[in-house]
């Protein structure tokens, strides 16, 4: 029964693996990039920073919304972000393009399409550059296909004895040896030592991919599942849209009261109708956020507004930390060049993996013909 349980481990490694690996490859690849993405952009997009004056106090939001919407009469100008101390602000500008301001100065530095290199990688990332319909299914069921391979990659890995010779060739990668054994060294050991950081990937992936996979974490975790709160501004006393002054004060609450980490980087939401209410994001550090919304006549919180970090119960922090776990921002630089390494590696092992399937399947054939030759000499001699 337990070699059946093997055979049958392994078959599923192998056919699992060849049926997922341009998947596997593909998220890896662009999983590298994005773990740097913020660094990156800061070196490549010179409209990121601005000279901060020695009055280094920001314009209020209503000074910057009336300027971008002078130079961009009609378009729409939902949201802004204030980045922090030394970087521009910006608006969404549609759902296209975004628009940089200085936010000392209100001028205008740059208006950057949001089709970019990254969007592109984004997009290989979340749907394999196909419709999105299509593709998220396919990276979220790739994604569970992945998590089982981890599984099983684990029950092979696992040494037959736990002697010096098979400790050696599960632990250590024999860098001097023929390249079909450095290329299998380099499939199990490098998968072992990743396999932490490889779940955490899967199963923060998972969460992204299926709202019934977050459930049932969430419930696993400890959480309730509730309905989602969606909050609105009362109107009873208050019909009309409050004017931009009010979201100016709004925005003040938000970097002097309310946000504890980072304060100076803050998002805020202009309000169209009198019923929405004032959104707030706030303690935006290392990955994780937290939203704010303030009826727009009062500016008191609303019951949709998120409770802070340090307050959550184990299953709310755990969903709520969900990006930076995927992305390994929680502890700061180290752990995301940690996860890149990691998510070379995880792009690494389809190739890997055909590679050692492709010996295995030449040799066979390689062995037959070794056997007729000798069965030809035989023969001959008869």
């Amino acid at each position: 029964m337990f070699i059946l349980l093997k055979k049958i481990n392994a078959w599923l490694h192998l056919w699992l693996g060849l049926f997922s690996g341009i998947i596997v490859f593909i998220l890896g690849i662009t999983g590298c990039i994005l773990v740097f993405e913020q660094e990156i952009r800061s070196i490549s997009e010179p409209w990121l920073h601005v000279a901060k004056p020695a009055d280094d106090t920001y314009l209020p939001p209503s000074v910057l919304y009336k300027k971008v919407q002078k130079h961009f009469p009609g378009k729409e100008l939902s949201s802004m972000w204030y980045h922090g101390k030394e970087r521009t602000a910006h608006f969404n500008l549609g759902h296209d393009s975004l628009v940089y301001i200085n936010p000392y100065t209100a001028e205008i530095v740059a208006v950057v399409h949001h089709e970019d290199f990254f969007h592109f990688i984004e997009d290989g990332h979340f749907h394999l550059w196909l419709p999105e319909a299509i593709g998220e299914p396919i990276v979220g069921w790739g994604t569970f296909v992945f998590f089982v391979l981890l599984i099983t990659g684990l029950i092979l890995w696992w040494p037959k004895q736990w002697n010096k010779k098979y400790i050696n060739s599960s632990f250590k990668i024999k860098w001097g040896a023929k390249f079909k054994r450095l290329n299998y060294d380099l499939h199990n050991v490098l998968g072992f030592y990743t396999i932490i950081i490889s779940l955490v990937f899967a199963l923060t992936g998972l969460i992204m991919s299926f709202p019934w996979f977050s459930n049932a974490f969430f419930v696993a975790t400890g959480g309730t599942v509730k309905e989602r709160i969606i909050s609105k501004s009362d109107t009873t006393v208050n019909p009309s849209v409050v004017p931009l002054s009010q979201v100016d004060a709004a925005w003040k609450k938000g970097i002097t009261e309310i946000g504890e980490y980072n304060k100076d980087a803050i998002i805020l939401s202009f309000p169209k109708k009198a019923s929405d209410v004032i959104s707030l994001c706030v303690d935006m550090h290392n990955g994780t956020w937290r939203y704010v919304n303030l009826d727009q006549h009062t500016l008191q919180p609303v019951a949709s507004t998120q409770k802070k970090m340090k307050e959550e119960d184990l299953a709310s922090y755990l969903r709520r930390s969900n990006y930076t776990f995927h992305v390994g921002a929680f502890g700061g630089l180290f752990t995301k060049i940690l996860f890149f390494f990691a998510s070379l590696v995880c792009a690494s092992l389809p190739l890997t993996g055909f590679y050692i399937w492709w010996g295995r399947r030449k040799k066979p054939k390689t062995r037959s013909k070794k056997l007729n030759r000798k069965l030809a000499l035989s023969n001959a001699y008869l």
